[in-house]
């Protein structure tokens, strides 16, 4: 099978997780047993041919690892092993899609959000824990304990909906946002977006809308996500450099991902309290509105950015609106905002790049191309740092 019949199969893996852990009682069990199953999907399948049931497929090898597992124990394996092969008809493929339940269980309110990223990664994602310790370049031994941490923390969670829903989406909401950053914008390594994951954010996202489609913040954070992602067949070029937002071809952005994503905005504000997410959202429609850099509303995204900074108290969002404010009213003004925030993201790479920017505009070439360079030490995620670095050069080539 090849990778992407890999990728095909990750959608069916929350449905599976959650068949499993309803017959064996057991999430951590289960889980790894799934995991178990997919690594023999991938031998087994390019030899024999994919199933005509693959979830059902998945099912019922998993539960063999499961029984197999628990031969061990030998003071319970009789009765287990009665239990675990009493086995239900299982549903059918579309029947039911578990997903939303089993996000909510990995994104339990005990959990941190990087154990939750971690867990939602496997258990919905599907991804291997070899895959999700690449992406956040640590050992896998490293990720394999933070996430055997995780299941413990919430071993004996109930796994359907109930009354604790609600203390849930706050939690959700966080890990889909930042699954989908680390996505946009990897965190290191040498590409600057991994799409995988940014299209996993996106259906779990689509799918948790359509079970609480009234969810202003929700609504808003799916939004966010199909506006963003809208731009990404323009945000590298066909080296896989870097394209600034002012530099891309606009008519290479997905109108059908503008259009949806700004119906769902415009349904998402007045519907409740605004929040981030919907703030968010705006200041992204604002930018995929503009036929071209040159027609963006800055002023209306200063504000926006600064109604953002009072809900969020984001040192980064005061960043974002400093950019604004350059554009929107000038590099003085901008930099006065700049200040209030420059101890606070000392050794982050985005307070040099922004600086550099500021520097850039108001025309001081050699004090922006050693800020361009002091943000490309700082910047881990490759593709950023060999923009970073290009611009510093170009500016001294250019002096």
């Amino acid at each position: 099978m090849t990778s992407t019949g890999y990728d095909d199969l990750r959608h069916l893996v929350p449905q599976v997780v959650a068949v499993v852990t309803r017959r064996c009682g057991d999430f951590d069990a289960a889980e790894d047993a799934v995991q178990e199953a997919l690594v023999e999907a991938v031998r087994a399948w390019p030899e024999r041919g994919v199933p005509e049931a693959p979830r059902g497929w998945l099912v019922s090898t998993a539960m063999r690892r499961l029984i197999d597992a628990r031969r061990s124990e030998a003071a319970r394996a009789r009765r287990e092993r009665a239990d675990l092969l009493r086995e239900p008809p299982d549903p059918q493929p579309t029947a039911v899609d578990d997903s939303l339940e089993v996000l909510l269980l990995c994104c339990h309110p005990k959990l941190t959000p990087t154990s939750a990223v971690a867990l939602t990664l496997r258990a919905v994602g599907g991804l291997t824990t070899a895959e999700i310790a690449r992406a956040y370049l640590v050992p896998e031994r490293t990720m394999a304990q933070r996430i055997s941490r995780a299941k413990a923390t919430i071993r004996g969670e109930p796994l359907a909906l109930d009354g604790s829903l609600d203390g849930r989406v706050g939690p959700a909401l966080t890990v889909l946002y930042l699954l989908f950053n680390e996505g946009y914008v990897a965190s290191a390594g040498d590409r600057l977006q991994r799409v995988d994951l940014c299209l996993e954010a996106i259906r779990l996202a689509r799918r948790a809308h359509a079970a609480l489609p009234r969810h202003a913040e929700l609504t808003g954070l799916l939004a966010l996500m199909l506006l963003l992602d809208a731009r990404r067949p323009a945000r590298v070029d066909g080296r896989g450099a870097l394209v600034p937002l002012d530099e891309q071809d606009r008519s290479l952005w997905d109108p059908d991902r503008i259009l949806e994503g700004t119906r769902l905005l415009d349904a998402a504000i007045g519907s409740g309290s605004v929040g981030p997410y919907q703030l968010q959202a705006a200041i992204a429609a604002l930018h995929d509105r503009a036929a071209s850099a040159a027609d963006t509303d800055w002023a209306q995204i200063a504000a926006l950015y600064g109604l953002l900074e009072q809900v969020t108290g984001s040192p980064v969002v005061t960043l974002n609106r400093a950019v604004a404010v350059a554009y929107a009213v000038g590099p003085a003004d901008a930099q006065k905002v700049l200040d209030g925030v420059a101890g606070e993201l000392a050794d982050h790479p985005r307070l040099p790049a922004v600086q550099a920017h500021l520097l850039e505009l108001s025309g001081d070439a050699t004090g922006a191309a050693a800020a361009y360079e002091l943000a490309a030490g700082l910047a881990a995620n490759l593709a950023e740092h060999r923009h970073l670095a290009a611009k510093a050069a170009a500016l001294r080539s250019a002096g």
